[in-house]
């Protein structure tokens, strides 16, 4: 298994390859791409059980990405765990390409088409469930944006999921407090966020949603038997860009030239800052 500082470089590499397809392609949700790179990292190289030969398996878990929109970071983590060569990405938002901008079912690895907001967790309950009557031992894990909880299917599935007691899902909200509209604070005001998920019947935790350490914590199993997981993963939009952290501006938008040429030298700073070995 990869340490943290080998994820951590990862990470940083990430979120360069994510910011350079974007300014290839000349389209791309920037700053919530960035915010989900280290819950990405993570889940592929630490927590799932598949990869490119176990995708057609029935028993490998299960990732549903429901904030679509994102789908940058997404596409570049999957090139990286061998379900395409990363040129590939070349073609994205290309004329005929399958690379669009919301997760497909066309690209390897992706398990559900998403985009429209609030589909990701009613459709991952509904996995857990079969899976639960198939008496599996795989696990569905879901990303969902803050933004994306004022969507009510949300919480009829968040219903369906305690009542069911699906033990084997984890949704995990990607909460940078941003949204195409403004501070989801302002726009629907979703908190206190973890005590609505209780409510619900789940179990939850809180975490730094760009801590390895917290992140592998958080995953690596159900926080309660019998009730659904809920990881609550405080972020920063637009995450190791300074002039784009925070800044509603960057939930769709491409570089200039300064801004690319200034991104790639924070990430690679960012980068030589780390320790060759670990």
């Amino acid at each position: 298994m990869l340490s943290d500082q080998q994820l951590a470089r990862k990470s940083l590499e990430y979120r360069r390859d994510t910011l350079r397809w974007i300014k290839h392609s000349g389209a791309g949700h920037t700053g919530g791409s960035l915010s989900c790179t280290d819950i990405l990292n993570v889940l592929y190289n630490r927590i799932l059980r598949v990869s490119p030969q176990s995708f057609s398996s029935p028993t490998r878990d299960r990732y549903i990405q429901s904030k679509g929109h994102s789908v940058e970071s997404l596409f570049v983590v999957l090139a990286d765990q061998g379900f395409y060569q990363q040129e590939e990405l070349a073609s994205l938002c290309r004329y005929e390409s399958h690379f669009v901008g919301h997760p497909t079912k066309k690209i390897p690895g992706v398990e559900q088409n998403t985009g429209a907001l609030g589909h990701g967790l009613p459709i991952s309950a509904g996995i857990a469930i079969g899976g639960k009557l198939d008496n599996a031992d795989f696990r569905v894990f879901t990303l969902l944006g803050d933004g994306e909880l004022a969507e009510g299917s949300n919480w009829e599935a968040a219903m369906a999921a305690a009542h069911y007691k699906l033990d084997n899902l984890t949704a995990i909200v990607d909460c940078n407090t941003l949204q195409i509209t403004g501070h989801t604070a302002n726009v629907m005001n979703n908190e206190p966020l973890a005590e609505k998920f209780q409510a619900f019947g789940w179990a939850v935790r809180s975490i730094d949603g760009h801590d390895i350490r917290e992140l592998t914590a958080a995953l690596s199993t159900p926080l309660e038997t019998g009730k659904p997981s809920a990881i609550i993963a405080r972020t920063v939009k637009g995450k190791g860009v300074s002039f784009m952290e925070n800044v509603g501006k960057w939930h769709h938008g491409v570089p200039s030239d300064e801004e690319y040429a200034q991104a790639l030298s924070e990430l690679n700073s960012a980068l030589k800052a780390l320790p060759e070995t670990c």
